[in-house]
């Protein structure tokens, strides 16, 4: 039996090596190419400068294209929330009919590939002429980010007991003040947690937003994908400069989401 178990842990950590050795080899790979210039053979470059940084930013007016990719990622996120928290109260809180199928509704943005649905939604933000937009690509980033946002909010609300809201009205708040006074601060960390999810998620959002973005309201990401794979040369060095920038903002999102949040926490109570 130990011998079996030595077996197994040995794997186990052969297969973790060879797989953080193969993320870290990729992701150095494209952080040396973006600060050297020359690099056709050793492991290491022979120069190295920051001249693609430059040539990205300038390329691509660097400040426009985070100024749209944090105008979206923070509208999005605050109307999500507007919309999402007290959905997923009634949720919570309310037993009725075909509440099954609207939850099940809710799963179909985040199971469906988002082009089974996107061309049709781009479609109808052309027609109304919301396309190339950054309004259209925040509506667009809306039809998954809400659902995914009400998943997450509501066995938040289902934690919070009932006696609670009752003991406040019984002592003379009114159904805003219940709200806004007991409701809203114990909901707090669900409040956080996906916020700070929603906001990883929107800014890694492709699919949607490539559809609908315009030169003045793509994101980061569209902008990344239009230098790899669009019309015309541009140097492998400089799209890998703007790989990075796009790394290190989804990153720090990342570690900031899991400061408040445990991905343990989201778990959906189906009855």
């Amino acid at each position: 039996m130990e011998r079996k178990l030595n077996i197994s842990g040995i794997l186990f950590f052969v297969a973790i090596l060879i797989y953080l050795v193969n993320i870290c080899g990729i992701l150095g790979t494209v952080v040396f190419n973006s600060i050297s210039k020359g690099w056709y053979s050793g492991i290491f470059p022979q120069h190295f400068t920051l001249e693609w940084y430059r040539y990205m930013a300038n390329e691509h007016d660097l400040p426009q294209l985070l100024l749209a990719t944090f105008t979206v990622t923070i509208v999005v996120v605050f109307v999500s929330l507007l919309i999402a928290f007290p959905t997923a109260y009634g949720l919570a809180r309310y037993d009725f009919r075909l509440k099954g199928a609207l939850l099940s509704a809710l799963l179909l943005p985040m199971i469906v590939p988002p082009m089974a649905y996107g061309i049709p939604l781009a479609t109808v933000l052309y027609r109304f002429h919301l396309a190339t937009r950054l309004s259209g690509v925040i509506v667009a980033n809306l039809v998954p980010i809400v659902p995914f946002m009400i998943l997450i909010l509501t066995p938040f609300i289902e934690q919070i007991g009932v006696n609670l809201e009752a003991a406040a009205r019984i002592l003379g708040a009114s159904k805003v003040q219940t709200f806004f006074r007991v409701l809203v601060p114990l909901s707090l960390p669900g409040i956080l947690t996906a916020g700070i999810l929603a906001v990883v998620r929107t800014i890694s959002m492709f699919e949607l937003t490539f559809l609908v973005a315009g030169p003045k309201s793509q994101t980061i990401v569209v902008a990344l994908y239009s230098d790899a794979y669009a019309a015309g040369a541009r140097p492998p060095q400089a799209i890998d400069a703007l790989a990075v920038v796009y790394f290190l903002i989804a990153m720090i999102c990342l570690i900031v989401a899991l400061k408040f949040t445990s991905p343990t926490q989201m778990v959906f109570k189906v009855k």
